[in-house]
């Protein structure tokens, strides 16, 4: 079988769709003995060469992401794909949109659907594309992937997708994701991201509206000024879009001080990042997933997180879930995890579990078994 995977994300990415598409192909490239596999890259980055899991090919494309999405969905120009990989029996487009094929079968991966479910914390621009063209790649895909059973049944409601079109294969944490207990390695992560010596709260993703971060800012302000606690808030991520609320959020808290946003945080630095929190907080409207949750949890650290979408999934019952825009609840939840020692060990010891449950290894097989339906035709 020749199958060709869109490793675009993989390259150009830090975070997010990224990081998933580096976790995936890393655990499927075991599985691919006897297999041509090739990783197709648009708009290789110059003088940095792509590294490509053992056993698989890399193939780049000068040509940008950009500019062939402009021919391929606005110029409606009908390039086969495979002119450019040369040749499949399956392209897998790894993030929303699948390019014109001209006879391999189309796998597509649909993250999740909140440029339709939350469209008022999309930019304008994107939510007009994706709604535009996520619902023809659906429509052309032989066989779609969602991130969880929330995505899937949005696929199904939303957009009307035949249920047995639809996979759930769940994102893993990687390895390196564990409880860390060098005093030094967490004095240095405080140390790089100026966090002082306090004991803080802590939430991780990009900034943008839909992981609702003045919620969180709203929630910490009334939990400081309603108790003792001398805990920090640290928002860890890079800048998206719309990101003026949560600044003014910020600025407007009377604890403003207290307040960190660390920007971008190297993925080597996260688990002793998340690791030195009391406690992860993820309020947001919505979620394809939500990694950062597992991520968290399989560090050792308590989580309160949103009951919405598909947070549910991720947490099981290892987290304390409340209303999003519940800001009294938010809090509450918060006070409760930092003040209540039994809760928090509790809420620890189901925590690591629970993340013991998504690992690399088992979405990369569910992948290639997928992989193996789809060439059948089934």
């Amino acid at each position: 079988m020749r199958i060709v995977i869109d490793y675009t994300p993989a390259v150009h990415q830090g975070a997010g769709i990224g990081r998933h598409t580096r976790g995936l192909v890393g655990a499927l490239a075991p599985l691919t003995a006897g297999h041509d596999v090739t990783l197709l890259v648009f708009g290789a980055p110059a003088g940095r060469p792509v590294t490509a899991p053992p056993g698989l090919a890399v193939r780049t494309v000068p040509l940008s992401n950009r500019w062939l999405t402009v021919g391929w969905h606005r110029l409606g120009i009908p390039l086969p794909v495979e002119l450019l990989s040369g040749g499949a029996d399956l392209y897998h487009a790894s993030d929303f949109v699948l390019p014109p094929l001209r006879q391999a079968r189309g796998l597509l991966t649909v993250h999740d659907l909140s440029f339709i479910t939350t469209p008022e914390c999309a930019d304008a621009g994107l939510r007009a594309y994706l709604s535009r063209v996520v619902p023809r790649s659906v429509a052309r895909a032989d066989h779609i992937l969602a991130d969880s059973q929330s995505t899937r049944r949005d696929l199904i409601d939303l957009l009307g997708v035949a249920p047995a079109r639809v996979t759930v294969v769940y994102p893993g944490v990687e390895a390196r994701f564990q409880p860390q207990h060098d005093p030094a390695t967490l004095h240095q992560v405080r140390a790089r991201y100026g966090l002082g010596d306090q004991p803080f709260i802590l939430g991780v993703g990009t900034l943008e509206p839909r992981k609702n971060w003045p919620a969180l800012i709203q929630a910490w302000t009334l939990l400081r000024q309603t108790s003792r606690l001398p805990h920090r808030l640290v928002i860890a991520g890079g800048k998206g879009w719309m990101v003026e609320e949560i600044f003014q959020a910020a600025q407007a808290s009377p604890l403003a001080h207290d307040i960190c946003f660390t920007g971008f945080v190297a993925d080597a630095d996260l688990p002793a990042l998340y690791a030195a929190a009391d406690l992860f907080a993820f309020p947001a409207r919505y979620e394809g997933f939500g990694i950062p949750v597992i991520e968290a949890m399989a560090c050792g650290t308590p989580v309160v997180c949103a009951d919405n979408s598909s947070l549910p999934e991720a947490a099981g019952d290892a987290a304390l879930l409340v209303n999003c825009d519940d800001i009294q609840a938010l809090a509450a939840a918060m006070g409760r995890l930092i003040g209540e020692s039994a809760l928090r060990a509790r809420l620890r010891a189901a925590g690591l579990a629970q993340a013991a449950r998504f690992t690399w290894d088992a979405a990369a097989a569910a992948l290639w078994q997928t992989y193996q339906q789809a060439d059948h035709g089934a």
